[in-house]
């Protein structure tokens, strides 16, 4: 039997399930040459410790988190302290020949799953030493050091910002995640990219990592018009081994922090796409063998829509735990509920507020709901803020949340091949006629003259457009009747209003789609304020 030569700690990463804490990534070298990883938090070890009852000692007890700085946890030096400290612990204990075999030392060194219930189990302890050791543990977990509650602020930044944001300008202060769209699965299983992304997306690690903030990137993969062959590429274990060699190489010659799956839609046809009714299961058996093949450390996330993904029945899924398993994030889309009409309803919905939505599933307090009754935690779900709204030929005064969108037009959810469309050059101040039935990024209303900024940073209309509120929907719109043009959009008000609904829903947080279409960083920073970050 292969016995342990080595174990380090070099590297940690962030779990938000029960509470968000912190997790050492422990390689265990063999004998034999093996190795294999494994994630704790300090709490595990507390109780490892306490259970072998050695006489080792554990790194010092520091709080790694406080009311003052909730995001001390990512300091540097009390890191590199800490998994200094518990490698030399797990160094001495497995000097001691009696522990180098005992059943609960080498399932904290091999199970994924380490449960805490286990100790005890098999060895000598009475039923009664072993109840007092569980609940000495559970005790132990509930004052973890390691424990912290700041939520995530994370932004898509697509391929083509790189001329109006290019990375050494973008300030990573502002960004825990930034998800690079796209490269898009193709016909050989392996990734395509449009000219010139791959150049940029070195660029943004370089500058994120030369910024010193800590900045993940994390890759995304598919998007609206890149998703026609994901349910190919998944179909067989062939297939998928090939894909995920394909994703772990980008991983790897890259320097990323994870992969971003954006699979627009298992089982749905989406823009046109193929698919089966195995894509749902198929997707897992990918996400389980992205999972071993990153180890722990890496970000393995997915953009989804409101409903969890559909099964082979082509309903939702009822459970998807096995999904959450693997994963450390799904971020949900909530927006593109309704596009352009001449009947416009809101574009992200807080919620069905009024009661009267003939989309009642589709907003971010049924999304919250519908995706952990299917067993996904909250704390690992990411809310979904847009950046735009849609630009519509109407003469409407008011938004409905009963109103469905005209069939006739085809709203894009994160178009690959471009942003929205540009302004006309020649335009007048707020006529936005030539945006009509297309996306509209929030800067664009600015530029266009449909928006201006108040003194206090809050933003109301210009050029003959009036300001409306969807109570319904809890958003903004613009309607200017002479021009015949409507604008449901998000602004400071709803964005903070979601925002809100995710901190106090314990969310993991937020992000954007996207990081270019913001007027600098004015909706941003209100997404940081109001999840308590600076």
């Amino acid at each position: 039997m292969a016995r342990i030569k080595y174990i380090s700690i070099l590297d940690h990463t962030t779990a938000s399930s029960p509470t968000p804490h912190v997790l050492y990534i422990i390689k265990v070298t063999f004998d034999n040459g093996q190795q294999h990883e494994v994630l704790r938090r300090y709490s595990q070890f507390v109780g490892l410790h306490e259970y072998l009852e050695d006489s080792f000692t554990l790194p010092p007890n520091h709080h790694l988190t406080n009311a003052v700085v909730p995001s001390a946890w990512v300091n540097d030096e009390l890191i590199a302290e800490r998994k200094s400290g518990l490698a030399a612990y797990l160094t001495h204990v497995n000097t001691v020949p009696e522990f180098q075999d005992n059943p609960i030392y080498v399932q904290f060194l091999s199970s994924p799953s380490f449960d805490m219930d286990s100790l005890g189990q098999g060895a000598k302890e009475t039923p009664n030493m072993v109840s007092r050791d569980t609940v000495k543990i559970y005790q132990v977990i509930a004052s973890d050091p390691d424990t912290q509650a700041t939520p995530i602020a994370a932004a898509y930044y697509p391929s083509w910002s790189a001329w109006t944001n290019p990375p050494n300008k973008l300030n990573f202060a502002k960004f825990d995640i930034i998800f690079y769209a796209f490269a898009t699965p193709n016909a050989s299983a392996t990734l395509s990219w449009e000219g010139g992304a791959q150049d940029t997306l070195r660029k943004l690690i370089s500058s994120a990592r030369q910024s010193g903030k800590g900045t993940k990137i994390v890759l995304s993969v598919g998007g609206w018009g890149g998703s026609y062959w994901f349910s190919q590429v998944v179909s067989s274990s062939a297939n998928r081994s090939k894909f995920n060699n394909a994703l772990v190489g980008a991983v790897n010659s890259f320097g990323l922090d994870g992969i971003d799956i954006d699979w627009e839609y298992p089982n749905s046809t989406g823009a046109g796409n193929p698919h089966s009714s195995a894509d749902a299961a198929n997707f897992l058996s990918l996400l389980k063998l992205l999972r071993t093949s990153l180890g722990w450390s890496k970000v393995i996330s997915a953009a989804v829509p409101h409903m969890p993904w559909l099964g082979a029945n082509g309903s939702p899924l009822t459970n998807v735990s096995a999904y959450a398993a693997q994963m450390t994030y799904v971020n949900i889309m909530n927006y593109d509920v309704n596009g352009a009409s001449s009947k416009p309803g809101p574009n992200a919905p807080l919620g069905n507020l009024c009661g009267t939505s003939k989309q009642p599933q589709a907003n971010a307090k049924a999304a919250l709901a519908q995706w952990t009754k299917a067993g996904f935690p909250a704390s690992k779900l990411l809310l979904g803020l847009p950046l735009y709204g849609y630009v519509s030929k109407s003469t409407a005064t008011k938004l409905s949340g009963s109103l469905m969108p005209d069939p006739s037009v085809s709203p894009s959810p994160h178009p690959r091949n471009g942003p929205p469309r540009t302004l006309e050059p020649d335009a007048a101040a707020g006529d936005l006629s030539g945006m009509w039935g297309q996306q509209i990024a929030f800067n664009q209303l600015l530029q266009g003259g449909a928006l201006v900024k108040n003194a206090d940073g809050t933003y109301k209309g210009a050029n003959g457009y009036q300001m409306g509120w969807d109570n319904c929907s809890d958003t903004p719109f613009l309607y200017n009747t002479a021009r015949s043009t409507v604008v449901s959009y998000d602004d400071t008000w709803s964005i903070a209003s979601k925002t809100q609904f995710a901190k106090k829903a314990s969310m993991a947080g937020c992000f954007t789609w996207s990081l270019d279409q913001d007027d600098g960083l004015a909706l941003h920073n209100v997404i940081r304020s109001n999840l308590g970050k600076k």
